[in-house]
């Protein structure tokens, strides 16, 4: 048998590949309309480069942080995704991993796995939460997470609904139907061994979305049923916000901030942490990247509430030029969901491994022995780099003397 561990998360993306069934696997990679934003994501980490030392270099890697009151061994979190078809066990798996790894895990409203499930692997997790339905409908799945013992809420808004890429889209089956099996069936015939791995379990991929309910065991919408009902609640205000932010009433993360007036605004809302994100790429099509906006919001409100970075982590080293531009910590998404379909829980175990290994390695070459000592100072940053959106833009002292 081969060797199931990988070197790199590049691998565990080829192995993903080769294992799902090729519209499971393009649902991973996703993206919108021409892809700018999700190749900008991961490219924009390829143009910072590192100033290293030569001698007096780090003896220590401390990676540990505190993220939204949490402990967490290192600034890595994982970011809430939908795993339907990826691997029978889908988000307590991860869980599981993320628990091992000592870090936490973030739960989709989409999620094929139910609340109660996933903070029984990983009583660390934060329960993730769409504009969807009224606001009685928003507080009763809210109140379900707390019940089952989650420790904070993630509000994602940043999406306009963009579709259409010029790649072409997956066909994603409402429901294991005769169609969808008839469309799916020479996909599946090319990749036995994820079908073997439902088979194995006496299940097909379950399709609905058990945490769009209130209550745990009520029958639960399909996927494309809770999108549609996404699609057709309306937009929220600010003041909806700061009114989800006022039901609950521990950490709370508004996701998906890329203007500095917005997170200006988040502020005001009185949110404890605010990921700097475009969706992976998958919301509206020539965003800059997550990397290229994160350092004039770090600066605007860092020092008032927690900044995280979510968009194109796919090395140590990204983690590490992420935190010295400002975040107090990063998350994963992709690259965790291809270290699942790869090989299970030990995937995910795989990637987490692979990040906090990198990301110390970065510390020694830079002499820090502490990922809180990371800075500006440790980069090359080159002139255009950084995009302020939102606001007017003000040169930074050092580029003024």
């Amino acid at each position: 048998m081969a060797n199931a561990w990988f070197e790199t998360v590049a691998e565990a993306q080829r192995r993903a590949k080769r294992r799902l069934p090729k519209g499971v696997y393009g649902a991973l990679v996703a993206g919108s309309e021409r892809g700018l934003t999700v190749e900008d994501n991961t490219a924009a980490f390829g143009e910072l480069g590192f100033a290293p030392h030569t001698a007096g270099l780090a003896n220590e890697r401390h990676t540990g942080v505190t993220v939204m009151g949490r402990p967490m061994s290192m600034p890595v979190m994982i970011s809430p995704t939908g795993v339907q078809a990826v691997h029978p066990d889908g988000e307590v798996a991860v869980a599981r991993a993320a628990a091992a790894r000592g870090v936490s895990m973030g739960l989709s409203s989409f999620a094929s796995k139910s609340i109660e499930e996933v903070v029984a692997a990983n009583p660390q997790t934060f329960f993730q939460v769409y504009w969807v339905g009224t606001r009685e409908e928003m507080l009763a799945r809210m109140e379900r997470a707390r019940r089952a013992g989650a420790v904070g809420i993630i509000a994602t808004l940043d999406w306009s609904f963009a579709y259409g890429r010029d790649w072409g889209s997956p066909f994603i089956p409402e429901r294991i139907d005769l169609e969808a099996v008839r469309r799916y069936a020479p996909q599946v015939a090319l990749r036995p061994r994820w079908l073997w791995d439902f088979a194995k379990t006496r299940q097909l991929p379950d399709l609905t979305v058990p945490n769009m309910v209130a209550t745990p065991g009520e029958p639960a919408p399909t996927f494309f049923g809770a999108y549609g009902m996404w699609m057709n609640s309306p937009m929220p205000t600010w003041e909806d916000v700061a009114w989800l932010r006022a039901q609950w009433d521990g950490p709370f993360m508004l996701k998906g901030v890329m203007r500095v007036d917005d997170a200006r605004r988040a502020v005001d809302a009185g949110v404890t942490a605010i990921s700097v994100s475009n969706h992976g790429g998958n919301n509206l099509d020539g965003t800059p990247a997550s990397i290229r906006a994160l350092p004039a919001v770090a600066e605007a409100v860092g020092d008032q509430i927690e900044v995280l970075l979510d968009g194109g982590i796919r090395r140590g080293s990204d983690v590490a030029k992420a935190l010295a531009l400002g975040a107090k910590a990063v998350m994963i998404g992709r690259a965790y969901l291809w270290g699942l379909a790869a090989n299970g829980q030990a995937g995910v175990e795989n990637v987490l491994d692979l990040l906090r290994d990198g990301l110390g390695s970065a510390m020694v070459g830079l002499g820090r022995p502490s990922v809180g000592e990371l800075s500006r100072d440790d980069l090359v940053v080159p002139p255009g780099f950084e995009q302020r959106l939102g606001g007017t833009t003000v040169a930074r002292a050092s580029e003024e003397s």
